[in-house]
């Protein structure tokens, strides 16, 4: 079937990898990929993110819930800053296989913690197949909980909570903010959703129209749904926590900055997300950025439209941080 071009710069950099990270994710190499990313993906120590004293850096083991195990919570703020800050409380990506909590924070801290003058606070879930759902999600719950019981010792501003996450991350992202809706509470202002793995279906038109052209087909989310959900994969049942583009009720949740590009897998399951925010009477921001594919801005951050995807997501959160109160801290001059 016909697809959208790459863009230029895009292209380029996905021609330079080769086949061989592009190779599929399945049951029979889940293992070793897993243990190859865990391997080689960066974790920068607490001393490396604190950057010669720019940081204050705290690894945080707090309690998990319904007799999960304790969470790691990877906490960060600008050093010497007084006073609440507003918090993004983030999850990483990795198709909930893959990927940890650290990895994802030196760009957070340049792009983010610095400009905007917040705090981050990165989770370290239970990865599947080991840990099926609703564990990742439940680890996520039982961190924000603690998170927003201990604002004052932590330096943040409990009303003021961004959920944000990429991927699976913006999945799990997407599935707190309706289970927080749904158990009342803690309350968050936003929730910052970058390329979002919302639905096992793999029914959308784009699912099929993308799969193996960028960085991720059908095969591989097949696998990394059926690690995450084992039985209940293909069950007409699954709840809206486990795959949020399940959800029939999108109504009174915090607004919502969605991306995506318009070259991936995702493209079609994160516009309907978006068309059911507002259908809903919610508020939403939606990029399709043109000839992108899944993670283009990491695989070429100087490209000029993963620049303008970057500023995009600073703007909105600037704009929702000034209509929630909050004075950032302005270069001199």
């Amino acid at each position: 079937m016909p697809v959208p071009p790459f863009d230029p710069e895009l292209s380029v950099a996905l021609e330079s990898l080769g086949n061989g990270p592009r190779e599929p994710v399945t049951p029979g190499n889940l293992a070793a990929r897993q243990k190859r990313d865990a391997a080689t993906r960066p974790r920068p120590t607490a001393e490396e993110l604190r950057a010669d004293g720019r940081f204050e850096v705290a690894e945080l083991s707090v309690p998990g819930l319904r007799d999960g195990p304790d969470v790691t919570l990877v906490s960060v703020r600008p050093a010497g800053r007084e006073g609440p800050l507003p918090l993004l409380y983030y999850m990483h990506g990795g198709a909930m296989i893959m990927g940890n909590a650290w990895s994802v924070l030196p760009r957070i801290l340049r792009e983010w913690v610095l400009p905007l003058d917040m705090a981050v606070i990165s989770v370290e879930y239970r990865l599947a197949p080991r840990t099926r759902y609703p564990g990742a999600l439940e680890d996520c719950y039982a961190g924000l909980l603690w998170a927003a019981g201990h604002a004052a010792e932590l330096g943040i501003d409990a009303d003021r909570v961004i959920l944000g996450g990429k991927s699976a991350g913006g999945g799990l992202a997407a599935a707190l903010a309706l289970l927080i809706r749904d158990r009342g509470g803690p309350g968050v202002l936003g929730q910052l959703l970058l390329c979002p793995m919302l639905d096992d279906r793999a029914h959308t038109f784009s699912s099929h129209q993308m799969s193996g052209l960028g960085m991720w087909d059908l095969i591989s989310g097949e696998t990394a749904w059926k690690a995450l959900l084992g039985d209940r994969y293909g069950a007409a049942d699954v709840p809206p926590y486990a795959a949020p583009a399940r959800s029939t009720d999108l109504s009174g949740l915090p607004p919502a900055f969605i991306d995506v590009g318009s070259a991936e897998m995702f493209r079609d399951e994160d516009v309907a997300y978006a068309n059911g925010i507002w259908q809903a009477g919610g508020q939403a921001e939606l990029h399709v950025w043109p000839g992108a594919y899944h993670g283009f801005d990491g695989m070429a951050p100087q490209a000029a439209i993963s620049k303008d995807a970057r500023h995009a997501r600073t703007r909105w959160l600037r704009r929702l941080l000034a209509h929630s109160g909050n004075t950032e801290r302005r270069p001199a001059g």
